[in-house]
């Protein structure tokens, strides 16, 4: 599958991360275009969105992504700590999904 960032701060974001976690981030998001269901993922329950939304668990990270099976892509819409982030902002996040 195809890999696809929908943020100009997701660099940013990555970029600020601590350094033991970054590198274990950047390999997990790499890998998702062989495996978009890596152990440590899990779907989201999103019933008013039409497209799969999943978390990767990373430590106390989250990398939030999009799987759209018929065009073969995943979106990757942020990487976020948990706790505190609850998800609040997703709607926002996936806006511009197809």
């Amino acid at each position: 599958m195809a890999l696809r960032f929908r943020s100009l701060n997701f660099y940013r974001e990555v970029k600020n991360l601590p350094g033991h976690v970054r590198q274990r981030v950047k390999q997990a998001i790499t890998g998702l275009a062989d495996d978009p269901y890596p152990s440590g993922s899990k779907a989201l329950d999103l019933s008013d969105h039409e497209h799969d939304v999943w978390q990767l668990k990373i430590d106390k990270w989250r990398v939030v992504y999009v799987i759209t099976e018929a065009d073969n892509i995943i979106d990757v819409l942020a990487v976020r700590k948990r706790p505190p982030y609850d998800y609040g902002d997703l709607k926002k996040l996936l806006v511009d999904i197809p």
